[in-house]
């Protein structure tokens, strides 16, 4: 069956909040708020803050999640531009 051109790639219309992120890399982990509050050295409660986007993320606590997550902090700081890489960090 021949391949027909008229067809084009369907382009991301989602985008990723960063508390979205930041709950997709814990579950994809399989960790509780809690677990990943001591793998980071965050609250609890901002674990949760941050998931919800009642909180901004701000670049100390991105950097503490990357490294609790083994990511590079762009992957929580603009999920929308590397939300391919997300799935990647489990």
């Amino acid at each position: 069956m021949k391949k027909s051109s008229r067809f084009i790639p369907a382009a991301q219309h989602a985008t990723l909040t960063t508390g979205e992120a930041i709950r997709m890399l814990r579950e994809l982990k399989g960790w509780t708020q809690e677990q990943l509050a001591e793998k980071s050295g965050l609250h609890a409660k901002n674990i949760s803050s941050l998931e919800n986007d009642r909180i901004d993320i701000g670049k100390k606590r991105a950097e503490q999640l990357a490294k609790a997550f083994g990511v590079h902090p762009a992957i929580i700081m603009f999920p929308e531009y590397e939300s391919d890489l997300i799935g990647k960090a489990a």
